[in-house]
């Protein structure tokens, strides 16, 4: 038994974020249970298909969770998925007392748990900690709002705007603690998305470096309308393919798979998946690229919550123009690079007036060694531009 140092909530909160990144479809959430003054158990959902996070902190309880108190950070389920329902679980250990942050808005719970729970005499408190419960499970809120996942766009910038020399060398403007910052943005994410032309000009891997102890690897999404992704890319080796996803213009539509594409992305699509990649065909923007809608439209139901987009400037200016993107995380560097060919974080056509600029309140600002980190969320209309 561990006597609390902190609020219990608190301490099934920081549960909840370990599993983030790690548990979609499902919500990533953490339980403590508490009996005189103490924890006797916790847990935390890890991944989906394996006991959820209420399960788990009883289990580790035993028969002290006779009498005690729950602190979870969502509302206990009350259906039969891939695991009994929490609450039969929750009424059979004995728990006197329920405190949850958040209600889950999945139509098969949304309030059923919390029923289920005051009917069987089991005291029932919603509520705490609420804005840190939905800031963990944000990208979940937003997917059963929505239907898409959450969109984060992180890049790193010199004081003067530039992601890249004019000759396209962007190794490395920011440093160290903030490399590892930008690994840890992956590790949260379910998916990193980047365009065709990052791919062509950099090779990247896209993955966690150093990987992180449960082995966990985002997914990883490649926007390449035309199949232009080379055979020698690192995303098409045989380490890296089956976890990547090419999103490509299908001629028919949308179709699911590569099924039936034009006549001159057939060998190209053929050659893709004979390595090992997935395709994933979608239908076409009025500017004959990959509709970014779409392509999210699509990882939502596949139950993805939370996406970081990673470059490069045309994909990011499509997002945003479309107003797809919740945060933004730019990570300033103190250096100046210069030069009018040098790259920026956003280029598309751009706005004409500033009265027409995307506007976003910043809602952190963070110092990591040399370097400033901004976090800013939308707070009005996106970029009014007419080429996205």
């Amino acid at each position: 038994m561990v006597r609390l140092a902190h609020d219990p909530m608190e301490r099934a909160l920081s549960l909840a974020a370990l599993g983030r990144g790690r548990t979609a479809p499902n919500p990533p959430v953490g339980a403590v249970v508490v009996r005189d003054g103490r924890i006797v158990g916790e847990g935390h959902h890890a991944a989906a298909g394996t006991a959820h996070a209420e399960t788990i902190a009883l289990d580790a309880a035993g028969p002290l969770a006779r009498g005690a108190t729950l602190y979870v950070t969502l509302e206990p389920c009350c259906h039969h998925g891939r695991t009994p329902p929490c609450t039969d679980a929750v009424i059979a250990a004995g728990i006197a007392e329920v405190r949850y942050a958040i209600g889950d808005p999945d139509p098969r719970v949304a309030g059923g748990g919390h029923r289920a729970l005051v009917a069987a005499g089991i005291r029932v408190t919603a509520g705490e900690s609420a804005g840190a419960a939905r800031e963990i499970l944000r990208g979940y809120l937003l997917r059963r709002r929505l239907g898409r996942p959450w969109v984060t766009a992180k890049f790193a910038m010199s004081l003067d705007g530039k992601t890249a020399t004019r000759t396209g060398d962007a190794r490395w403007i920011s440093g160290e603690v903030s490399l590892a910052h930008a690994h840890a943005l992956r590790d949260r994410a379910d998916a990193v998305v980047v365009g065709i032309g990052t791919v062509l000009a950099d090779d990247p891997r896209l993955t966690v470096r150093p990987a992180p102890g449960d082995g966990h690897q985002p997914g990883r999404i490649v926007i390449d309308t035309r199949l232009r992704l080379p055979p020698d890319a690192a995303l098409a080796g045989p380490e890296l393919a089956s976890g990547t996803t090419i999103a490509f213009g299908a001629p028919d539509g949308g179709a699911d798979t590569a099924a039936s594409p034009a006549r001159d992305l057939a060998r190209a699509a053929a050659a893709l998946e004979d390595r090992g990649l997935t395709l994933l065909g979608l239908p076409l923007d009025r500017c004959g690229r990959v509709d970014l809608r779409a392509l999210l439209d699509a990882l939502g139901e596949r139950g993805c919550n939370e996406v970081l987009i990673e470059g490069g400037g045309e994909l990011l200016a499509g997002f945003l123009a479309l107003g797809l993107v919740d945060e933004i995380e730019a990570c300033v560097a103190p250096i100046v690079v210069g030069g009018r060919g040098a790259s920026t974080p956003v280029d598309g056509a751009g706005v004409d007036l500033i009265a027409r600029a995307g506007r976003f309140d910043i809602v952190d600002t963070l110092r990591r060694d040399r370097d400033v980190w901004i976090v800013a969320r939308p707070s009005g209309a996106p970029m009014e531009v007419t080429d996205v």
